[in-house]
């Protein structure tokens, strides 16, 4: 018999994208399969249009609002998969996704081998989706692994994973204290408890780039806080694998690129950040405006400068999202390119 895989899709105010997500996980090749949805308290219709798919194959609970992360563990307790695939309620897998790295899990001796794939993002039409080859999309160890994501501040979607059920035992539970980067940290245990990482070309995942993602931290200070939590929890994790020059430089640079969300209104996280890089043998340095807002923080100072460009960016998103939309709406296929 073929091995069981879990779909575990959290949910959040997602109406307007549960349906199709949900379709997603149905299309896939992969046989053996269930469906788990963890509602987390959406006001919305999101319940309503998920409740629409319940089969033998598809469960949808609901519970009150707890945090993405809580949603996650609730599906995984749930759960009775061989291998987990996680799949946030927005996103969508290629048909084949699943069935591609199950392929290679065959021809592997170990249950701690992770699977990765390829993945692009888009707003409202999938076949615009774009992928961006990186350095993590290749086999490696998990110490080369997590360091080139640091050195090179690189990312890897959350649903670009497939996980056996003996490597999501040895990693442990989603942190329900990270507000952000819940995903980062968790997957950084992941790929720290695996024996490597296999990347499968071919399958694919596309994100959808969605305005007021959970992973937006803006001024909230219980989300500055988790991330600078969720850096330290990371940097212990690192250091206990290897403590070598490499790894304390890679540390520090992590610390240097997330320092804008503490600085200037978090004199005290910026205290706590520069007293860890001295004690990994590294200084962080104030953060500065890129040269196009150069002008306003000489005028101004970073503050306004920052400002200026979270606003502009938002703007630029606002208007390319608009006319997405508009193009989707004229196209009417928000389907999967073959």
């Amino acid at each position: 018999m073929k091995p069981l895989v879990s779909i575990l899709i959290p949910a959040y105010n997602a109406g307007p994208w549960i349906g199709d997500t949900i379709k997603s996980a149905l299309n896939q090749t992969w046989p053996r399969k269930e469906i788990i949805v963890v509602d987390d308290g959406s006001r919305d219709e999101t319940v309503a249009i998920a409740r629409q798919f319940t089969s033998n194959d598809v469960t949808v609970i609901s519970q009150e609002n707890q945090g993405a992360s809580a949603a996650r563990n609730k599906a995984l307790q749930l759960c009775q998969g061989d291998y987990i695939q996680w799949l946030d309620a927005d996103d969508l897998l290629a048909p084949d996704k699943i069935q591609r790295q199950m392929a290679v899990t065959k021809d592997s001796e170990s249950k701690l081998r992770l699977i990765s794939c390829e993945w692009g993002y888009f707003m409202y039409r999938p076949k615009k989706a774009k992928f961006v080859p990186s350095s993590l999309w290749s086999d490696l160890s998990p110490l080369e692994w997590l360091l080139r994501k640091w050195e090179e501040n690189l990312h890897m979607q959350t649903a670009t994973w497939l996980v056996s059920r003996e490597l999501t035992s040895a990693a442990g539970p989603w942190d329900t204290r990270l507000l952000v980067d819940n995903d980062g940290e968790y997957f950084f245990r992941i790929v720290g408890s695996s024996d490597g990482v296999q990347f499968v070309p071919g399958a694919r995942v596309f994100y959808r780039a969605c305005p007021n993602s959970v992973s937006y931290i803006g001024r909230s200070d219980k989300k500055i806080e988790a991330k600078l939590l969720g850096a330290k929890l990371q940097i212990g994790y690192l250091r206990a694998m290897e403590d070598s020059d490499r790894v304390r430089a890679a540390c520090v640079k992590y610390l240097q690129t997330w320092l804008r969300n503490f600085y200037p209104n978090r004199p005290d996280l910026m205290q706590e950040a520069q007293e860890l890089a001295n004690s990994l043998g590294g200084r962080l340095s104030p953060p500065k405006a890129s040269w196009k807002y150069a002008w306003i923080e000489r005028l101004f100072g970073f503050a306004a400068a920052k400002r200026t460009q979270v606003c502009y960016n938002q703007c630029k998103s606002s208007v390319l999202r608009t006319w997405d939309k508009m193009m989707y709406s004229f196209e009417g296929n928000g389907s999967l390119p073959s």
